[in-house]
């Protein structure tokens, strides 16, 4: 919560903050990589800074945590914190980089904002900066904990023992551990990140969600090829598709991200489009694994059949749940050889499907690049 002294005055700065967040962003970025470009092996994603998308995420965030504390400040933004804090998690970021990430921000507010950045207003956003920072540190401690691990132990070696196309544009993996440290298991839903030494010998992390539940011994990740769309093509997709084989060592995380699947025994249903259909498979494997009597509905929307990554293993787990239906939409047509429940032509429209009021709805859309 805001001190009583400084609440007022990010109240009346927040509009001017706010307005300038995303150039904010973009200088903080660049002086900071300027100033400790050690983080740009490992920690931060190049292709996010290239595409502009890391910095909007990080003005998003600021803007929404301070809004929250002048707006409602007895309510912290939970959902907010915990997703960021889950994915810091993923990447082993460590209590002492937020102090080099407030001195480069607070550098960079005051490089856009000037003068108007006085002592009282310096001080003030120092606050909304420490209070996001603290809870977003101790919310990754606990996480830490809870795997039982540091930052720098958070990674582990895998040996890639398939390699499976899917479709013309995605691979899966299905790594297997190379030691005898304890593997917990991962929650439905999670991702790792995977992190390649490139050809200049940048690493570069990159998330990607389970899409299998584990078995002990492998974990699977399903990738899509990034097209770049005018820009550079995603690098590290390229690698995995072009470069990596089996038998190759790769460096993965522990399992994080808090987009779970409840248990809470309500009907559950899926809608994805696209490569969206990552999590949602990883999902539909443990309700299969554990022989699931919920009512279970899949939504599903693709340009065609052949552009269905992971059509196989969905369709065999709906087939084995006794309570699940899958729907489909293709764009190119209502055609399909496999034995769904539906399928129509065109974009996902709800109004062909009876839906249980009483659902949890998960959905994941496609990426556009």
């Amino acid at each position: 919560m805001l001190s009583d002294l400084n609440r007022p005055v990010v109240e009346a700065t927040l509009p001017v903050v706010g307005q300038h967040i995303g150039e904010i962003a973009q200088r903080f970025y660049r002086h900071m990589f300027a100033e400790h470009p050690e983080l740009l092996n490992g920690t931060f994603n190049r292709g996010n800074q290239a595409r502009g998308e890391q910095q909007q995420a990080l003005a998003g965030s600021v803007a929404a945590f301070a809004s929250s504390l002048v707006k409602t400040p007895d309510r912290a933004p939970q959902n907010l914190l915990s997703r960021i804090a889950h994915k810091h998690a993923s990447l082993g970021i460590r209590a002492e980089q937020y102090q080099v990430v407030h001195d480069n921000l607070m550098w960079a507010i005051v490089d856009v904002l000037g003068g108007a950045v006085t002592p009282e207003v310096a001080a003030a956003w120092d606050e909304v900066y420490w209070l996001m920072a603290n809870a977003l540190t101790n919310q990754e401690r606990g996480l830490y904990s809870a795997r039982g691990v540091r930052p720098e132990t958070v990674w582990r070696p895998w040996t890639v023992d398939r390699k499976i196309r899917e479709t013309a544009d995605v691979v899966t993996f299905v790594v297997r551990r190379v030691d005898d440290r304890l593997v917990k298991s991962s929650l439905p839903g999670q991702y790792v990140t995977v992190r390649l030494t490139m050809p200049d010998g940048v690493r570069q992390p990159r998330q990607y969600s389970l899409t299998r539940a584990d078995d002990g011994e492998h974990r699977q990740f399903s990738v899509k090829r990034v097209h770049g769309g005018g820009k550079p093509d995603g690098e590290v997709s390229t690698m995995l598709h072009d470069r990596v084989d089996v038998g190759d060592e790769l460096i993965l995380s522990l399992p994080y991200g808090d987009v779970v699947l409840d248990d809470g025994g309500r009907p559950v249903v899926f809608a994805s489009a696209g490569m969206g259909i990552a999590p949602m498979a990883g999902m539909l494997s443990h309700l299969a694994a554990a022989r699931s009597g919920l009512p279970i509905t899949l939504l599903h929307a693709d340009l065609d059949e052949a552009s269905f990554a992971l059509r196989r293993q969905v369709v065999t787990d709906v087939l084995a749940l006794p309570n699940a239906t899958l729907h489909l939409w293709y764009e190119g047509g209502a055609h399909s050889i496999e034995p769904v429940s539906g399928v129509h032509a065109g974009m996902m429209d709800l109004s062909a499907v009876d839906l249980p009021d009483d659902a949890t709805y998960y959905l994941c859309g496609a990426r556009l690049t």
